[in-house]
C-alpha cells in the first residue's frame, strides 16, 4: 500500500510492503503539483501496489491564493449577494476593528465576482411547493451573459432547493444548452441541507474543485499508469476517510481539506496501539502547525468547517486548527523592536536561509541549526546540506539592538511559545484538561519543538511516533473507506413521524448501496443533527437505532438527543420537544491498516551508547551552552531510556529532549518524553 500527503513545503510518500515501512520526502512544486507525487511514487515503486491513497492541500491553496478558475453562480432572484454577505460574523480579533473586511467578499478578494453572480426568477416555499415557476427565458438570458464572460463552470443554489430540486435540475439542462458540457454543481445534490449560505458556499467550492482537480486527477492517473500502477486510487476526504477517485470527483468539495485531517487519524490509530486514547495532536511542518484532539480514541468531527473565516463548507471534517508556526516560519522584527516568529513562511522556495537557495530571512530552522539541535550534515537524510554561516548572516542582518545570542534565543522561545499557545487554546476550546492528555509530536519539526512546549501546555507527556516526518501520510494507511449521505428534513420527533423517518433512512441506505459492490462488507452508521424546538443551532451526531424506525425507535432517538445534549452542554431539558434537522447515514468499509513492527529489546551485551556529544548554545541564560548526548533513532531499542539534554537523529526529523526531561523508548519505537 502507498500513501501520499501533499503539504505546503514537502510532499510525503510512504509505502507499506511485507510489514516494512519505507518513506520518501520530496519538495512540493507549486508549478506542477503532480510532479513530486509521481517522483515519490517512483522512488518507492508503485507498480503492483493494490491501493494508492492520496491527500492534498492543492485545492485549499488555490482558494487561499485565489488562483481559481472563473465560474458563474446562479441564485434565486434577489439572493445573488448571499456569497458576499456570508453569515455577517466577525472573528474575535476583528470585533473592534472598523477597517476589517471579509477576505472573500467583494471589498476584498471575491471567489466569484458580482458580475458573474446572476439572479434567476423562481421561488419555492419551505415545504417545496412552487410559488413562482422558473422563468426559462430570463434564465437563458442570464446564461448568455455568463457565456460571453467565458465561465468554465457553474454553481447553482436556489432557495429551498434542498426540499424540491426540480428548478435546479431544469437549470442544469439549460446550462448544458447554452454553455455546453461545463462542470455544473447543484446545491440539491452537493449539500441538500438547510441554512442557505452554508449550502451556497459549499456548492461554489464544489464547482471550483471540479475544475481544479479534474486536470490534476487526470494527470495523476496517467502518471501512475506510466509507472505501472494498476490498483485503486483513493482520495482522502476532510475526515481522512477514503473515497475512490472517481467518486471523489463527483463531489470534490469533500477533499479540499484532506491533508491535515490524516494526521489526526494516524494519531488515533497509533494511540490505540500504545494504550493512549486521550491525545492532543500537533503536526508541525514547514509552513504551519495543525492541531487537533482525540478523545476516547476518536477524533472530534464537525459537520462543517471553514477554509477562511466564514467561508463555510458543509462536509464532515476532523476539527483541525492551524496556526502559522513551522520550521519555515520567518523571524522578523516588530514595530517596537521585538522578535516575532511567523505567521509568514519561507516555504520550500527559497526556503530557510541555511538551505542556500536564495533565502535571506532567518527562520525557525535557521534558529535550531545555530542552537545545535539540527545537524547540518544529516538534515533530510543527508540529501540537503545546511550552511550555518548563511543562517548566522540572516540573523545578523536583522535590524535589531539585540545581540546575536539574544536574537537566536528569543526566536527559539517565541517559536516554542507560539506552538504551545496554539495547542493549549485548542485544548481549552474543546473543553479538555491537557494534564490528562498525551501530546503526539509529528511533522518534520514537531519532535524538535514540542518537547520544549510540554511545560507550557501542561500535558501528561510527549510521544514521538515512528516516522514523525511522514506520520500524516501514514494516517492514510490507517483510514477506512467511507461513503456518507445527508438530508435535511425539519421534523419534530413524535410517534406519528416514525414511518416518515424510516422511509428517509431506507432511501439514504439504498442510495449508498448503489455505490457499493454487491458483496461489500459494509457497516451502516445512522445519526441525526437536532435541536430543542425553538433553538437555532443543532446538536450533531445524535445516535439513531438500527432497523425499522417505529415508535420505540423514535423514543430512543429523543432519549439519545437529551443524553448527547447533556454531554456537550451540561444541561438537560426533557420537557422541551426535540426537532430533527439533518439525518445522516455513513457506510463504513473496513480496510487494511498499517501495522507498526514491534521493536526488540536491547541485548544484555549491547549497551546503549550515544554516537557523540554536541553543544547546544543560546538556550536560557547559560553562556557556556549545554552538553547534549546525540543518539541515532535507528540504534535505539525498546526499553532504552536516558535523560536530557539529548538529541535523537533520524532520517527526516530530529527530537530534542530538554534539560530536566526523561525519554523512554516504547514497544513500537515511540519516544515517550516526560518531566523527571
Amino acid at each position: 500500500m502507498i500513501a501520499v500527503d501533499v503539504g505546503g513545503t514537502f510532499t510525503d510518500v510512504v509505502a507499506l510492503q511485507d510489514g516494512e515501512i519505507r518513506t520518501a520526502k520530496v519538495s512540493t512544486d507549486y508549478t506542477d503539483v503532480t510532479r513530486p507525487v509521481l517522483e515519490g511514487a517512483a522512488l518507492l515503486g508503485v507498480a503492483g501496489a493494490p491501493v494508492f491513497n492520496h491527500a492534498s492541500t492543492h485545492g485549499l491553496n488555490a482558494v487561499i491564493t485565489r488562483t481559481v478558475p472563473k465560474i458563474g453562480f446562479l441564485a434565486t432572484e434577489g439572493h445573488r449577494d448571499i456569497l458576499d454577505m456570508g453569515r455577517v460574523w466577525r472573528p474575535a480579533e476583528a470585533i473592534l476593528d472598523p477597517g476589517w473586511r471579509r477576505s472573500f467578499g467583494d471589498a476584498a478578494r471575491p471567489l466569484v465576482p458580482r458580475y458573474l453572480r446572476r439572479g434567476i426568477r423562481e421561488r419555492l416555499t419551505a415545504s417545496g411547493d412552487v410559488l413562482f415557476e422558473l422563468d426559462e427565458a430570463q434564465a437563458r438570458a442570464e446564461l448568455e451573459v455568463l457565456r460571453k464572460c467565458g465561465v468554465a463552470g457553474v454553481a447553482i443554489c436556489l432557495i429551498n432547493a434542498y426540499v424540491n430540486p426540480a428548478h435546479e435540475l431544469r437549470l442544469r439542462e439549460l446550462v448544458r444548452e447554452v454553455l455546453g458540457d461545463v462542470p455544473c454543481s447543484l446545491s440539491s445534490e452537493v449539500s441538500p441541507l438547510a441554512k442557505e449560505y452554508a449550502r451556497a458556499s459549499t456548492t461554489m467550492v464544489d464547482a471550483l474543485m471540479k475544475l481544479i482537480y479534474a486536470d490534476y486527477t487526470a494527470r495523476l492517473e496517467k502518471g501512475l499508469a506510466e509507472l505501472g500502477f494498476t490498483g485503486q486510487l483513493n482520495f482522502a476526504d476532510c475526515a481522512a476517510t477514503l473515497v475512490p477517485s472517481h467518486r471523489a470527483m463527483e463531489q470534490p468539495f469533500r477533499i479540499v481539506f484532506s491533508g491535515p485531517a490524516a494526521g489526526t487519524v494516524a494519531s488515533a490509530h497509533f494511540g490505540s496501539l500504545i494504550g493512549e486514547s486521550q491525545l492532543l495532536c500537533a503536526d508541525v511542518g514547514g509552513t504551519s502547525c495543525d492541531i487537533s484532539v482525540v478523545t476516547g480514541g476518536e477524533p472530534f468531527v464537525d459537520t462543517t468547517f471553514e477554509l477562511e473565516h466564514d467561508l463555510v463548507v458543509n462536509a464532515l471534517a476532523n476539527d483541525v486548527s492551524a496556526i502559522g508556526a513551522g520550521g519555515g516560519s520567518l523571524v522578523t522584527i516588530g514595530a517596537t523592536g521585538e522578535i516575532q516568529v511567523g505567521p509568514g513562511s519561507a516555504g520550500s522556495t527559497p526556503g530557510p536561509a541555511c538551505y542556500g537557495r536564495g533565502g535571506t530571512q532567518p527562520t525557525t530552522t535557521d534558529t535550531c541549526l545555530l542552537i545545535g539541535i539540527i545537524d547540518p550534515g544529516t538534515f533530510a537524510g543527508g540529501e540537503l546540506a545546511l550552511d550555518p554561516e548563511l543562517a548566522r548572516q540572516a540573523f545578523e542582518n536583522l535590524e535589531s539592538d539585540f545581540t546575536l545570542a539574544q536574537r537566536v534565543r528569543y526566536a527559539y522561545e517565541m517559536a516554542v511559545h507560539n506552538i504551545a499557545e496554539g495547542v493549549f487554546n485548542v485544548a481549552i476550546k474543546n473543553g479538555v484538561d491537557p494534564r490528562d492528555y498525551s501530546l503526539i509530536a509529528y511533522g518534520a519539526a514537531g519532535p524538535m519543538l514540542l518537547p520544549a512546549a510540554m511545560d507550557a501546555v501542561h500535558c501528561k507527556q510527549v510521544v514521538v511516533p515512528p516516522n514523525p516526518g511522514l506520520f500524516s501520510a501514514l494516517g492514510l494507511l490507517s483510514a477506512d473507506q467511507v461513503f456518507t449521505v445527508n438530508r435535511s428534513a425539519y421534523t419534530v420527533l413524535t410517534p406519528d413521524v416514525a414511518e416518515r423517518i424510516d422511509t428517509l433512512f431506507a432511501e439514504m441506505e439504498a442510495q449508498l448501496r448503489e455505490r457499493l459492490s454487491a458483496d461489500a462488507a459494509v457497516t451502516f452508521e445512522r445519526s441525526y443533527d437536532g435541536h430543542l424546538v425553538g433553538q437555532s443551532w443543532d446538536t450533531p451526531f445524535v445516535p439513531v437505532p438500527d432497523g425499522t424506525i417505529d415508535e420505540p425507535a423514535v423514543a430512543a432517538m429523543i432519549a439519545s438527543f437529551h443524553d448527547t445534549y447533556q454531554e456537550r452542554s451540561g444541561n438537560r431539558f426533557e420537557m422541551i420537544p426535540v426537532e430533527g434537522v439533518t439525518f445522516r447515514v455513513r457506510a463504513v468499509l473496513d480496510t487494511p491498516k498499517v501495522e507498526y513492527p514491534e521493536l526488540p529489546a536491547r541485548a544484555a551485551d549491547e549497551p546503549l551508547t550515544p554516537v557523540r556529544t554536541t553543544t547546544l548554545r543560546y538556550l536560557g541564560e547559560d553562556a557556556e551552552g549545554q552538553e547534549a548526548l546525540v543518539y541515532e533513532r535507528i540504534a535505539l531499542r525498546a526499553g532504552d531510556e536516558f535523560d536530557g539534554p539529548a538529541i535523537v537523529h533520524e532520517g527526516l526529523s530530529t527530537t530534542h529532549v530538554g534539560a530536566g526531561q526523561h525519554l523512554v523508548v516504547g514497544r513500537y519505537g515511540e519516544l515517550v518524553i516526560r518531566k523527571k
